[in-house]
């Protein structure tokens, strides 16, 4: 059969079109804005604070049962007024839709679970272990550690030996919440604190990779921003291990805990946003930040997602 020159260009055509959408590389997804939480103190989840939480777009908390403890580890509260306390803040967040993320586990020179002495070790895992007992009613879905304290000098590998055994030994205890167990990077520019301390355990990629590698694959990680320079550097190299993050900005030299949008630190927040993306990070964005007003919170993460998206637009412009 002849075939017209009409149709042999239609057909070719056609067949060029289909080529080219089969070749075509795929449009990439525009980074979408991620869910907005902050940090708060147990006593205050009230009605009115998380009401207001809300209504500015917050819809995670994390929160600390520290208030309670006192530094020979022992609680200012009876149980029956914790498990009060710990029942009305939950209360306050259902009513106005908020979710419990993470609790910040207690922490001090005596709170510390990468303790040398085996029995203070004990001592403290055993307060951990009460602590979330408590927890529970709050059904977060992070639970939060600090490696550990100051420490003394020379006592490096001993404290992460201990510190490892300590974490193996609470893991249980937040599988029983079906909570995600994390263990936060500490600040460390140097190594020496001052003459007689050295800075906390995970003070650096390196040293956060290395311990994150002894520990069971079931124990993630937690980047606050605060703490080290270039938190995105972090990030990228924990990949799927960071499942929660702190958001502050600061410059790695100490605790500056400085609101992203205020201008004062030294963070380069598209490049965290891209860190965060790059990670197929799935938490809340949440504030460890100074603020005057929590409605400030949200506006300044659109303000920090607004910048990242219109400069990955200049970047896909100018390749």
């Amino acid at each position: 059969m002849k075939v017209s020159s009409e149709v042999t260009g239609f057909l070719l055509g056609a067949c060029l079109l289909v080529w080219a959408c089969a070749t075509k590389p795929p449009q990439q997804k525009a980074a979408q804005p991620r869910k907005v939480g902050y940090s708060i103190a147990l006593k205050n989840i009230t009605p009115e604070n998380m009401a207001y939480a809300k209504s500015v777009g917050v819809d995670y908390i994390e929160t600390s049962f520290q208030a309670f403890i006192d530094d020979k580890r022992q609680f200012k509260l009876s149980e029956a007024e914790i498990r009060k306390a710990v029942a009305e803040a939950k209360q306050a967040a259902d009513k106005a839709g908020i979710k419990i993320w993470s609790i910040h586990m207690p922490y001090s020179k005596t709170i510390d679970i990468s303790l040398a002495n085996e029995q203070e070790r004990q001592a403290v895992v055993a307060l951990h272990q009460q602590v979330l007992t408590y927890a529970k009613a709050l059904q977060p879905q992070v639970i939060l550690f600090h490696p550990s304290y100051y420490l003394g000098l020379n006592e490096r590998e001993t404290r992460k030996a201990q510190m490892i055994k300590s974490s193996g030994e609470l893991l249980p205890a937040v599988q029983e919440l079906n909570a995600t167990m994390v263990i936060e990077n500490m600040l460390g520019p140097e190594l020496l604190a001052d003459a007689n301390r050295e800075r906390p355990l995970c003070r650096s990629v390196e040293e956060t990779l290395e311990i994150m590698g002894r520990l069971p694959k079931n124990i993630y990680a937690a980047v606050d921003m605060n703490h080290i320079k270039h938190p995105e550097r972090l990030i990228r190299a924990l990949g799927k291990r960071l499942k929660s993050i702190h958001v502050a900005d600061g410059h790695g030299e100490k605790e500056n805990h400085f609101l992203p949008c205020s201008g004062q630190g030294g963070n380069d927040w598209p490049e965290i946003l891209a860190a965060l993306d790059e990670v197929n990070y799935q938490g809340p964005f949440l504030f460890e930040s100074a603020y005057k007003d929590v409605k400030e919170l949200k506006e300044c993460y659109l303000s920090l997602h607004s910048a990242y998206v219109a400069q990955k637009k200049i970047a896909k412009s100018n390749p």
